[in-house]
């Protein structure tokens, strides 16, 4: 799998990477206002097209399609904290995923896939140590990771955090498309991931706390599972001098987040038509229907600024914001930077190996 494209970093110089906001878009990254897109783009196996809605001051996110003569690699890395842990994982986590796959080079496994993370997480921890003593925020910055791995018509999905991947899927010949989620979520608001931390953690009645009308772990994060957040995994980065809010009351004797990512493939048939890769963000304001409804509903041009609009709209909604497309007045404790890429295939009867048009999404 040749490199195809690296992480596409909306934070780049724009004079270098984007056009007016009076672009059409197509195949040009272009920026307006808050709002980072491509309408559509060409890639070894077909067409993708990419949107960013910037939440936060700095962005904290990234993502990245790989793709060459034996399938596609997705990441989509959604970062909290700050985006150091987000941009190590854009950097290293591929580059490690083709250092271990198997020879001939067509051949990956589960095992694979999750070597690449844990590996990629063991450099992260490296480069926190190194950094500690001078810049201790980098221990307290981490990133959910929901990867795609599209080989041989099969698709490989791991996932850690709450970032989603859902699929649409024909429905027969009726014209209708179904809504399928392929990835696993962990986030403490989710009634198993408590569970689980609860079993994982028996002598903790504070594994997960109710706070601000949110389940956290230890109070602090909701997801349960990152690359970096190295002060919830190891006590020598739980102490001073990383700020006061980060430092857990009782002593840290084993890791409290996991880096080992849930891994699930899926045989690709001739009824799947597309795939959504977004962060939670996305999924906060659209059902998994609506954002299968709204890519199948319309042209691929665009896919992606469509979604983004759906979701504005419907922060909008709620809040009772006059004008929906003001995305500037958007609290970004709930509209987050959102990323996604849906994929179509094509019949896979009549195309080879990784023949898959994709329309990444960045939110």
């Amino acid at each position: 799998m040749s490199r195809f494209t690296k992480c596409w970093n909306t934070s780049a110089d724009p004079d270098d990477q984007a056009s007016s906001s009076s672009s059409s878009g197509a195949g040009t990254l272009c920026k307006d206002g808050l709002l980072w897109y491509r309408d559509i783009g060409k890639h070894a196996f077909g067409d993708f097209s990419m949107a960013d809605v910037q939440a936060n001051q700095v962005l904290e996110d990234q993502s990245q399609i790989e793709s060459g003569p034996f399938g596609t690699f997705v990441g989509i890395y959604d970062g909290h904290g700050g985006p150091d842990a987000a941009r190590y994982v854009c950097d290293y986590l591929f580059r490690n995923f083709q250092a271990i796959r198997g020879e001939p080079p067509e051949v990956v496994t589960e095992e694979t896939i999750r070597t690449a993370f844990l590996r990629t997480e063991e450099g992260f921890t490296a480069l926190v140590s190194q950094m500690f003593r001078t810049l201790p925020d980098v221990a307290t910055t981490g990133t959910c990771c929901l990867v795609g791995v599209i080989l041989q018509q099969t698709l490989f999905v791991a996932s850690l955090g709450d970032s989603r991947l859902v699929m649409g899927t024909r429905d027969g010949n009726i014209g209708r498309v179904n809504a399928i989620q392929l990835s696993t979520e962990h986030n403490a608001n989710i009634e198993t991931i408590r569970q689980e931390l609860a079993d994982l953690h028996p002598d903790d009645p504070n594994i997960v706390v109710l706070k601000d009308d949110a389940w956290r772990v230890k109070g602090i994060i909701q997801v349960s599972r990152s690359i970096g957040d190295l002060y919830m995994k190891d006590a020598q980065f739980n102490r001073a001098p990383i700020k006061q809010k980060f430092r857990l009351r009782e002593p840290m004797n084993m890791p409290i987040l996991s880096a080992n990512p849930t891994i699930i493939s899926h045989r690709l048939q001739p009824n799947d038509s597309f795939l959504i890769f977004a962060s939670d963000g996305l999924w906060e304001l659209l059902s998994n229907e609506r954002a299968v409804d709204i890519v199948h509903s319309n042209p691929h041009a665009g896919s992606a600024k469509r979604l983004v609009k759906a979701a504005l709209h419907e922060a909008a909604r709620r809040r009772e914001i006059v004008q929906p497309s003001n995305y500037y007045n958007l609290n970004k404790k709930n509209m987050l930077v959102l990323y996604g890429c849906s994929c179509c295939c094509p019949d896979t009867r009549r195309y080879p190996i990784g023949t898959l048009q994709e329309y990444t999404i960045n939110y």
